[in-house]
């Protein structure tokens, strides 16, 4: 996709499990939120946290808003490797659009720089849009998949974003419906 140019480094934006999961060596990780975009749990998964019977749901980039996350900026040397990392974990079923946006880093320096962001593509089958509470709760807590369980990615990535020192109101609300001992109980 030639999103690198010579001598280059790579900058990748974060805003689910790649914060507290990236799976590749990076330099330097900061803070930055992206703008024309937020965090969402808009994509049904059928392979890391869901299967095609019992999708599950997973983060997207959805379009308009705001959302605060994490940039890692990756060594010229380490660019292709991080790609073919990147590409094989978040592309297994192109769900996402790979593109550059405008991040602006939130370290005090005001500096603002393009980074991969992974987007979700609204034309694809997986894409589940806005989905009422109950339905992401019923969604999350029977699903499971070659990564784990749904709850676990969800209650670990609200972990991470509060850490971090990012409350995302949605994902709180779901985090506590999902924590509540009168939840519902799972489909059989």
């Amino acid at each position: 996709m030639g999103m690198t140019t010579e001598n280059a480094d790579l900058w990748v934006f974060a805003y689910g499990s790649l914060m507290w999961q990236p799976g590749f060596e990076y330099a330097e990780r900061l803070p930055a939120a992206v703008v024309g975009a937020h965090r969402a749990l808009c994509i049904y998964s059928f392979h890391h946290r869901g299967t095609t019977e019992r999708p599950g749901l997973v983060l997207g980039l959805d379009e308009g808003g705001a959302c605060r996350g994490i940039v890692y900026r990756i060594e010229q040397t380490r660019c292709d490797a991080t790609l073919t990392y990147l590409r094989a974990r978040e592309q297994v079923t192109d769900v996402y659009v790979e593109t550059t946006k405008p991040v602006s880093l939130l370290d005090g320096s005001g500096q603002e720089l393009e980074a991969i962001c992974y987007m979700a593509d609204r034309s694809h089958p997986q894409y589940a849009g806005r989905l009422s509470l109950d339905k992401q709760a019923e969604l999350v807590l029977s699903a499971s998949g070659l990564s784990g369980t749904n709850i676990d990615y969800v209650l670990n990535t609200v972990r991470h974003l509060e850490e971090a020192g990012v409350h995302d109101a949605p994902l709180a609300a779901l985090a506590s419906r999902l924590r509540s001992p009168q939840r519902p109980k799972p489909l059989p």
